[in-house]
C-alpha cells in the first residue's frame, strides 16, 4: 500500500497514542486502531485500559454499549466482561464458552497521552516509548498542553510524509509558520535506532508571519527548526527563533517553541491526528492553540486531497523525487524494514 510495498500498511509491534490522557475518563471511548475497534476506558482507580471494541456474539459495537463499575455490559444482548476482557455474564446461561473474551491490549498513560501497543502481547515493552526529556517534553519550567484531536480520512503514511519533510512549510503555511527558507536551506539529517531527525539552520531570514502575530516583529531572524521521529508514529519538533546579527538584541532568544503531532493508523485509510504543544508561558500556549488551528487544518486537507486522489487514480507505481525528500525516503525506509522484520523478512 503506497508509498510501502505491495501487501503493507503500518507497524504492528509498536505503541501508537489512541487518547490524550485528560480526555480519558470512567466512560466508553470508540476508537480504531489498525482496521480493529478499541474500546477505551478508566477503572475506578484510574487504570486506563484498553480492549476490542466488538463484542464476540453478534459484532456488536462496545462503544455503544454501557460501563458499569469496571466492566463493559453489551448494549445489544447484555454479556458482560471485566477489564481484562474475559466475559463473566452471559444473561440466560450459566456456561461461558472459551471463545467468548475480549482482546486486551497493553496500555500506557505517558505523558499527555494514552498509548497502546497494537501487535504481540509479548513483546510490548514501555522502554521503547520516547523519552519525556529526549522529546522536551519534561523541561523545566515548561508545561505541556494537549492542542486537538483529528479523524483525517487519509492514510496515516501521508500524514508522517508531511511531517518529515518541513520543506512544505514555505508554501502550504507561508500565511502562519513558514518562509522560503524552509525549503531553500539543507536539512541536517542524523539518525539512531527507531529515531530519525532533522535540523535545518537558518540565518537572516524574513520572520514567519507567527512571530508578528505574537511578538509583533517582522524583521529578519535566525532560526533552528527541527523534527524528531519516533518510530512508528510519534513527530517531536521544535523552532527555536533569534535575533539575527546587526540587531541590538543579536544571539538574544525571540521565541521558542515545542510541538508534538502523534500520527495513529486508524483504518487503511484513515489515521488520527493528536497534535499538542510545550512552553513556558501557558498564555502563549493559549494563543497559539486557536492561532493554529488552520495551519493544522491545512495538512490534513493536503493528506486528504492526495488520499482522494489516490482513490480515484490508483496506487502510484513511481514517483519524483527531490533531494529534500530524504527525510521521507528514511522514514518509510525505517517503518518498511519494522514491517519486515515483524514478518521475519
Amino acid at each position: 500500500m503506497y508509498p510501502f510495498k505491495e501487501g503493507y500498511f503500518a507497524v504492528r509491534n509498536g505503541w501508537y497514542v489512541l487518547a490524550f490522557a485528560q480526555d480519558l475518563k470512567q466512560e466508553l471511548v470508540s476508537r480504531w486502531l489498525l482496521n480493529e475497534p478499541v474500546v477505551l476506558y478508566r477503572k475506578q482507580d484510574g487504570q486506563p485500559v484498553a480492549l476490542s471494541g466488538l463484542c464476540p456474539h453478534r459484532f456488536f459495537p462496545l462503544g455503544k454499549s454501557k460501563l458499569h463499575d469496571d466492566s463493559i455490559t453489551c448494549g445489544y444482548h447484555g454479556f458482560e466482561f471485566d477489564s481484562q476482557g474475559a466475559c463473566t455474564k452471559i444473561p440466560g446461561q450459566d456456561n461461558i464458552p472459551s471463545t467468548c473474551k475480549l482482546r486486551n491490549y497493553p496500555v500506557a498513560e505517558h505523558g499527555m497521552w494514552i498509548w497502546v501497543w497494537a501487535g504481540d502481547v509479548d513483546k510490548a515493552d514501555r522502554s521503547l516509548l520516547p523519552d519525556l526529556v529526549e522529546i522536551s517534553y519534561e523541561r523545566a519550567g515548561f508545561t505541556a498542553m494537549p492542542f486537538y484531536l483529528n479523524e483525517i480520512k487519509a492514510r496515516y503514511q501521508l500524514l508522517n510524509d508531511n511531517l518529515l519533510d518541513l520543506s512544505h512549510l514555505a508554501f502550504l503555511h507561508a500565511g502562519s509558520i513558514g518562509v522560503m527558507a524552509n525549503a531553500t536551506e539543507p536539512e541536517e539529517l542524523t539518525e539512531a535506532p527507531g529515531v530519525i531527525r532533522s535540523r535545518r539552520r537558518m540565518k537572516n531570514s524574513p520572520a514567519p508571519p507567527v512571530v508578528k502575530t505574537t511578538f509583533g516583529y517582522e524583521g529578519l531572524i535566525d532560526q533552528v527548526n527541527g523534527m524528531d521521529f519516533y518510530a512508528p508514529g510519534l513527530h517531536a519538533g521544535f523552532a527555536d527563533m533569534f535575533y539575527p546579527d546587526g540587531h541590538p538584541q543579536a544571539g538574544q532568544l525571540l521565541r521558542k517553541s515545542q510541538v508534538f503531532h502523534a500520527v495513529t493508523p486508524a483504518t487503511r485509510n484513515s489515521c488520527y491526528y493528536f497534535f499538542g504543544m510545550a512552553s513556558d508561558s501557558v498564555a502563549q500556549m493559549e494563543l497559539m492553540k486557536e492561532y493554529l488551528k488552520k495551519t493544522v487544518a491545512e495538512d490534513i486537507d493536503a493528506s486528504e486531497a492526495i488520499e482522494h486522489m489516490l482513490g480515484i487514480h490508483g496506487e502510484p507505481t513511481r514517483e519524483v523525487v527531490k533531494f529534500s525528500d530524504r527525510n521521507t525516503v528514511r522514514g518509510r525506509l525505517l517503518l518498511q524494514k519494522m514491517m519486515e522484520a515483524e514478518r521475519g523478512g
